[in-house]
């Protein structure tokens, strides 16, 4: 079996992991990422095509003889986080650190891309290396789509690295379940535009930051009382910002956040119920306010076949008893890799690295998060042994 190299390159994935830690970027223009990964590519011998709009790679290994296509996903953007892990290797970029395991995925599939490319003449069909920008924003699986990245692909699969599925679930575990997985995420932007005047004499204006305050608790009623408390629905308002003087009423203040779910119907009827209490508290009040929906992904929903097809092929690496193919309930956190499996069946999949000991079961994007490296063999084990046995059946 093909995966059972992984374990001998597992010194070559920590080095890469620790190298692409150092020079951390965001969004959708990366070009010192995706200088590390084309250079890794050339040095393995596997073309790749790169992306006018942004700094993606798609790769492509060919096993000369006809068969499926299969496409296997990585991220690359990172997060405007000030790090302070105090690793020997910690980001060389100001404010910005690969908090949430980006770096490791590129490693982890860079591997498997090696094995793999060595052992082609094995091989039937075609494999897809899809190096992504701009997941933490959602714009970069789009970009991947029109670019053909997934264009004829029989099937997608992509791993998620951490503790963001549980701490609590210890290091070398998978967690690949059939059905919802992630919610879809959006950001919601919302401008409250009062007049300013002295905190002295608040009769003179309208104080913007008071409507704001009775926008935000009545967004909270959203969830809590306008859906049937068995659909999972988040409203989270995560930034204010307005004023700038402690006796001075603010003209305007902006209210930015966040919603969750799993449905589509759902997902609209949020948005709206914003926009209609954020404009009519405000007019309420005799202020007005402006409202933005940025929306984001849709929910992440595995196959069922495909997310049963890669347990059992994980479960060859790591056994049986460390797999997980059942939650209570899917993961409210969002991910852009929702947008392959709306065109092409597949799964996510995560891969545990809490370990206690180790200090690596702290949340994702917090200025202190750390990976568990002694399980990046595993990723690219996972990645190896499901394209084998999806293209050799």
């Amino acid at each position: 079996m093909m995966w059972r190299e992984c374990k001998e390159i597992q010194e070559a994935l920590v080095a890469m992991r620790r190298e692409l830690h150092k020079i951390p970027e965001l969004g959708i223009n990366l070009p010192q990422t995706r200088d590390f990964v084309t250079a890794k590519l050339d040095e393995y011998g596997i073309p790749y095509k790169l992306a006018d709009q942004d700094s993606s790679v798609i790769a492509t290994i060919n096993a000369g003889k006809p068969g499926k296509v299969i496409a296997l996903r990585a991220d690359m953007d990172a997060l405007p986080i000030v790090e302070a892990t105090g690793l020997p290797f910690s980001s060389e970029h100001e404010g910005c650190m690969h908090a949430c395991g980006h770096d490791s995925h590129m490693a982890m599939l860079l591997g498997a891309a090696k094995i793999l490319n060595e052992h082609k003449d094995e091989l039937n069909g075609e494999i897809r290396l899809l190096f992504q920008t701009g997941e933490e924003i959602s714009k970069g699986a789009p970009i991947i789509i029109e670019n053909g990245g997934i264009d004829g692909a029989d099937a997608v699969f992509g791993t998620h690295i951490g503790s963001i599925i549980d701490k609590t679930i210890p290091a070398g575990k998978f967690i690949i379940c059939p059905g919802p997985v992630m919610a879809s995420f959006d950001r919601f932007i919302i401008k409250v535009k009062g007049i300013g005047c002295h905190g002295s004499t608040p009769e003179k204006g309208i104080d913007p930051i008071n409507v704001a305050a009775h926008i935000v608790i009545g967004l909270q009623a959203i969830n809590a009382r306008e859906f049937n408390a068995c659909v999972p629905v988040v409203v989270t308002v995560g930034q204010i910002h307005g004023g700038a003087a402690y006796n001075a009423i603010p003209s305007e203040v902006l209210i930015e956040g966040t919603t969750r779910t799993f449905d589509g119907d759902v997902r609209e009827k949020v948005a709206a119920r914003i926009e209609e209490i954020a404009k009519c508290t405000a007019k309420a009040f005799g202020a007005d306010a402006e409202f933005e929906m940025d929306w984001g992904a849709p929910p992440v929903v595995n196959d069922k076949a495909m997310a049963e097809f890669a347990a059992e092929a994980a479960a060859d690496i790591v056994g049986a008893e460390n797999i997980i193919t059942y939650r209570d309930a899917p993961n409210m956190a969002g991910e852009d890799f929702a947008y392959y499996l709306l065109k092409v069946p597949g799964a996510f999949m995560f891969l545990s690295s809490a370990n206690p000991e180790k200090g690596t079961d702290i949340a994702h994007h917090n200025p202190k998060f750390d990976l568990d490296e002694d399980v990046f063999w595993m990723g690219s084990a996972a990645f190896v042994n499901i394209t084998e046995k999806f293209l050799n059946g």
